[in-house]
């Protein structure tokens, strides 16, 4: 009996950090793009809220998940957009701006869902899942890991394709650049502006997908402020990941697994009382920061005013 409550332990504890942790982890890659190229992007949690309204309206009107990540990505884009103009163009406070949409984008989507659906709570049919041949059938962890939605392999590719544009390609150095030597790369012929334009536009769209999945995957239903912070983890990731995507990768795992862990524990019959294990995510938190927040690399947008060439 033991070895079954440890099996579904585990099994509850992998299933739940892999949806818990696969938004926090686009959020955190799209971050980590707009932190590259300059700009400190505070409203992500307000393009991943928008992101998981759209895509759960258009899942839910058009019967289509695809269709339902293709609208997360223009909410999240649209929310970028206005960050853009505001932060880029104009060169308003990142940070006042970042937190004046976070804050216009839960007030916003609260209010169509309730023009839309009232008081109720209409939820999506379960999403179809891809099991992964010869591995799908391992004890405990083969249909936790290898049985998910195509979406959470998609995101796995995505961050060793932006792994290698950082590293081996023009495109990683000349983002490098707009963050830390916007006057060089001005000089050299490059457009500040426009590369940073696109990033944080590229943000938008990853914050928007993450919402989308946490909405149409995760929860199966859209809910009022239903992030909970997981733009701000993504940030904080972002930050201590030192542009490395795949300490995002690892940073959203960890997290999601505290996340998950009441859910694990209770269907393993434990006796820990529920408050305690509520906290443990946010307690992960100040302990990593206390650990690596010493040599997180900030962002070049903290300490680099807009020139009249990065406009």
């Amino acid at each position: 009996m033991d070895a079954l409550l440890t099996d579904a332990f585990l099994s509850s504890l992998l299933t739940g950090a892999i949806v818990a942790a696969i938004p926090i982890l686009l959020a955190g890659l799209g971050e980590q793009m707009s932190e590259k190229a300059g700009v400190l992007n505070i409203g992500i949690e307000g393009m991943m809220l928008m992101g998981a309204y759209i895509g759960f309206l258009v899942a839910f009107e058009t019967h289509s998940i695809w269709l339902g990540f293709l609208g997360g990505i223009l909410g999240g884009m649209m929310v970028s957009a206005i960050m853009a103009f505001l932060c880029v163009r104009l060169g308003l406070n990142q940070i006042v701006i970042g937190i004046g949409l976070t804050i216009g984008a839960e007030g916003l989507t609260a209010l169509l869902h309730h023009f839309q659906f009232s008081r109720t709570y209409p939820r999506l049919p379960a999403p179809v899942r891809v099991d992964v041949p010869g591995l799908t059938d391992l004890p405990v962890i083969g249909s936790s890991l290898f049985g998910r939605h195509p979406i959470v392999y998609l995101a796995l590719l995505g961050m060793i394709v932006l792994a290698l544009l950082y590293r081996r390609t023009n495109l990683g150095m000349t983002l490098r650049a707009a963050g830390e030597k916007p006057s060089a790369l001005d000089v050299a012929g490059g457009s500040v502006g426009r590369l940073r334009v696109a990033a944080v536009m590229f943000t938008g769209a990853m914050a928007g997908l993450g919402g989308a999945y946490l909405a149409n995957i995760g929860a199966g239903l859209f809910l009022p402020f239903m992030t909970g912070g997981a733009g701000f983890i993504g940030i904080v990731l972002a930050m201590l990941a030192r542009g490395r995507p795949l300490w995002v990768l690892i940073g959203a795992l960890i997290f999601g697994a505290a996340l998950s862990l009441t859910t694990a524990l209770q269907v393993a019959g434990s006796n820990i009382p529920t408050d305690v294990i509520q906290m443990l995510p946010f307690a992960a938190v100040m302990l990593v920061l206390v650990l690596f927040g010493r040599r997180a690399k900030l962002p070049a947008a903290l300490g680099i005013a807009y020139e009249r060439g990065a406009r």
